[in-house]
Formats: structure tokens, sequence, C-alpha cells
């Protein structure tokens, strides 16, 4: 998947692609065929750069409701050629998920155009997930055939029915299914003895008990297996894990998350076998060890706070090796205490430190995650600084975001509202409204409003909480409405109905 691009934050389509609630006010103003073609836009070519942590698909149902808008732009995405080539579940996960809803709001033609996509299309699982929380009993019945379909009888086709069926979001067609096809049935039988056996089976090398044998352990991923004798010019040990997957994915050994998750577990084991005795043979690996000894060292002396970290941590942010650089920065962010602090101070102040480095934004992010509220002006400046290098983008903006808010930083408001309105994210737009209820007075008259008609559940939670419901006549009808909506989440419905209990009683 390419990355998608974004409109301008002014424009319409731009609005409906970050999900905000102008977008919808703006759409429904808006000539009808514009709207039509943007909201087909966004929902074609899913706006979103990771899917799994923003929300889009009421959003948009709700707008093709409103504007009572045809489906043959979903139609055509569904069943275009494209969808023979491509069987990337994010090119059509957003399109069927916006049908779901549309066949919960009772649009028919939303349920038939699922049911076709389940039988005959690549993303079929999904849409059968769909399905499965909308469509009756007869429905999914009459599927149970083309849904098998998709499995070549035969071993592999029979295995790859079970790991489908075990790993179904919902498993209520597969139930109903089971009772009519006898290839379901001992599918789902044999399905948990599958997970039992790969459990059972599971093998790994584990480290001997002394100090210097974890930390060989912690090597023998980075060393592609050989571990650090091998790489030192000694004996290779038997036990040796290897993976004969060539590369650097999910599988290989010596990929960056499998080296950090064996040094996470490495310095686990630290905690247990290390002796007071041990510790300067420990604090020469974290100086000077090899690769996945010297992370493990480090993570070790990070989680018992030990005196020495701070300067050790400083030398490996300023080491030549990249991946040296990123776990240093990344343990930055565990430390905690007044002496971390401390240090954290020091290097994100640009009168004594480097706060336009590496080391700088990162204890200016530890800062706004643990600091005091003296600390306040120090987090704004690196949030400034943050969107003056990178925009409104790049992983470390939502913990500055959220330091303003928890530090009550009221001169980041204006930074805050820039952050609000730009943001491709809707995720970091939600965490740039609850900085904003904590630090920005005209929040309830002004953000909030608009945040009632986001795609976010949690920002329309906040909005519902926080709204003037004086001043604007379109606020009590928004709660109105999303107390009725039944789609509406459970937090959001009890947040609105709080606010328009209230406002009842106002009026008595």
């Amino acid at each position: 998947m390419f990355e998608p691009v974004i409109a301008p934050s002014a424009s319409l389509l731009g609005l409906l692609q970050r999900g905000r609630g102008d977008g919808q006010l703006h759409a429904l103003a808006a000539d009808r065929t514009e709207a039509i073609a943007a909201l087909e836009e966004c929902v074609t070519r899913d706006p979103r750069a990771d899917w799994q942590v923003e929300n889009r698909s009421l959003y948009y149902a709700r707008l093709y409701m409103e504007l009572e808008a045809p489906l043959d732009g979903i139609e055509d995405h569904l069943h275009s050629p494209e969808d023979l080539l491509d069987d990337d579940e994010a090119r059509t996960g957003l399109a069927l998920s916006v049908l779901g809803h549309l066949a919960a709001y009772g649009r028919r033609d939303a349920l038939l155009m699922l049911r076709e996509y389940t039988a005959t299309g690549a993303n079929w699982a999904w849409a059968l997930d769909e399905l499965a929380l909308r469509d009756d009993d007869r429905g999914l019945l009459l599927l149970g055939t083309a849904v098998l379909d998709h499995f070549p009888p035969g071993p592999e086709g029979d295995a790859e029915l079970r790991e489908t069926i075990r790993g179904a979001y919902e498993p209520r067609p597969w139930r109903l299914w089971a009772a009519y096809h006898p290839r379901v049935a001992a599918a789902s039988e044999q399905a948990p003895f599958d997970v039992w056996q790969r459990q059972l089976n599971r093998s790994g090398v584990t480290p001997g008990w002394s100090t210097a044998d974890v930390l060989a352990w912690a090597d023998q991923g980075e060393l592609g297996g050989l571990g650090a004798a091998a790489f030192a010019g000694g004996p290779v040990r038997a036990d040796a894990s290897r993976d004969p997957r060539a590369g650097h994915g999910a599988g290989d050994p010596a990929a960056p998350d499998a080296v950090d998750r064996r040094a996470a577990a490495a310095a686990r084991c630290l905690a247990a076998v290390v002796r007071p005795e041990d510790r300067p043979a420990v604090l020469e690996a974290a100086r000077t060890g090899l690769p996945g000894a010297r992370r493990a060292a480090l993570r070790y002396l990070v989680d018992q706070r030990d005196p020495a970290v701070a300067g050790l941590i400083e030398a490996a942010a300023a080491e030549a090796d990249d991946r040296i650089v990123r776990f240093a920065l990344e343990l930055l962010g565990r430390m905690r205490g007044p002496e971390a602090l401390a240090h954290a101070r020091r290097w994100a102040d640009p009168a004594t430190g480097g706060a336009d480095s590496a080391l700088g934004e990162a204890a200016v992010r530890l800062l706004a995650d643990a600091g005091e509220p003296a600390d306040g002006s120090l987090v704004v400046a690196g949030l400034r600084r943050w969107i003056s290098v990178h925009g409104v983008a790049g992983s470390g903006l939502g913990t500055l975001v959220d330091g303003a808010g928890r530090l009550a930083a009221t001169e980041a408001v204006p930074v805050l509202r820039h952050v609000y309105g730009e943001a491709a994210s809707s995720e970091l737009r939600g965490r740039a409204a609850r900085a904003l209820a904590a630090t920005d007075v005209h929040f309830p008259e002004g953000p909030a409003v608009e945040c009632l008609w986001d795609c976010e559940e949690t920002t329309r939670e906040l909005a519902a909480r926080h709204v003037a419901t004086t001043g604007d006549a379109r606020v009590l009808e928004r709660l109105r409405r999303l107390a009725a909506d039944p789609a509406e989440e459970a937090e959001v419905h009890a947040a609105v109905r709080g606010r328009l209990t209230a406002a009842r009683e106002r009026r008595r």
C-alpha cells in the first residue's frame, strides 16, 4: 500500500479524509454531487496511515445516510479488476466496513453487496465478518457453499480452512455451517487441537544461569544464530537457535524487533541472576559489549535505576551504530525518578544540552510523560521545535501533545490548535483535543462543538463531556441524535445522556 495523499485541511476532501467533524458539516452544506464524489474518494482510497488505530467507517456511513448517496462507487471499487490482483485487505477493508454499518442502518443494497462480495471477492473473510454481525441465519446459510469453494479439496485446503476458522473475528457463520457441511464440522473440531499441538511442540533456546551466559544468549539473535562465541572465533554451541529463512523479516532472528525482544528477555533474566560482584561485567557490557549484550545490559540497568545508567545512555546515544542509538533513546523513555528527570532537563534545555539532538528530543518526551508542572515550558518548546522540523507528523508528536495537556501548559494552546486542525491522523487529532480540553478555556464552545461529529468515538465522548450546551443550537440536536443512534458506542451514549439530563435539569 502506498502512503495516502491527503488534501489540504481547508478543502472538503481534506476534512473528510481526516475524519473531522467539520467534514460532515461542510459536506451537508456543499453541492451534493461534489460531496458524494469526495466521500467516494475517501472510502475507495483509504486515507488512514494506520487503520488499526483510526476509525472512519461509521463516520462515512453516517454521511452516506445523510446524503442518501448511492453505492455505485463502492461497488465498482470492490469488483474492479484490481481485486483479482491485489488481495491486501487494506484495499477493500474500509469500504466493506462502511457497507456493514449501512446494512445495520437498514440499507438493503449494502447487505446484498456484502453477500455478493463474500461469495466472489478476494477479501471475502472481512465481508463475512461484517455479515456475521448484521445478516440473518438464512442469508448466512445460503453463503456456506460459496465460502467453502474458497478452499480447494485436499490437505492444504483443509489446513487453510482450519486456520481461517480459528482466526475468524466472528465465529457465528462457521457454527451455523458446521451443522450442514461435514467439512466445516471436521475443521472446527480439529482447529483447537492444532493450537494445542503448536504450543506443545514449541521449542526454543534458553540461556544458562549465569550473567555471562545470559549476555552471550542475548547476542545469538544479533549474530544470526551463531552466538557470541562464533563471533569471537570460538566454538559454536550445539543448541544455537537457527532459522532457515533468509533476510530480515518477521521470522529472522536478526530482525530488529526480534533482537529487541531477545534483549528484553535477557534483561529480565539478568534481574534474576546478577549478583553484586557481577555489576562490573554488566557495566562493561553496557559500555562496549556486542550489540545484543549491550542492549540487554542497558535495559537491565535502566530497570534497576542504576546510578551509572544516565552516562551510559548518553554515550550510547552518541554511537555511530543507529541500532544502538535507537535502542538507547527508547530506553530513555523508560527511565523514571528524580535523577532521571534531572538528567532529562539538562539534555532538553538548549542552554545546557542539545535540545535539537535526538537525545534532546527523547529527553523532552520523557518530561512530557513523567515530568512535573515546572517542565511545561520545556515540553512546549519541544513541541514547537518538533512542528517546525517534522511538521504535524511523526511517532513522537503524540507524546508531546499528551504532555502539554497533562502538564496543563496553557502556552501550548496555539500549537495544539494547529495540530488539531492539520493532523492527518484522527488518533493524533483526538489526543490534541484532549490536550485542548485541559488547556484551552474556549474549548467547550469552540473545538468541542466540531468534535461531536468527529470520526473517533473517544473524541465524540470527550466533546459530549465538555461541550457547552448553550449558545449553539446545533449542540443539543446533535446530542439527541447521538443518544438515539444504535450504532454509537456505549461510552458516548453514557456521556451524551448525562449532558442531556443535566441540560433538562437546568431548564426546570
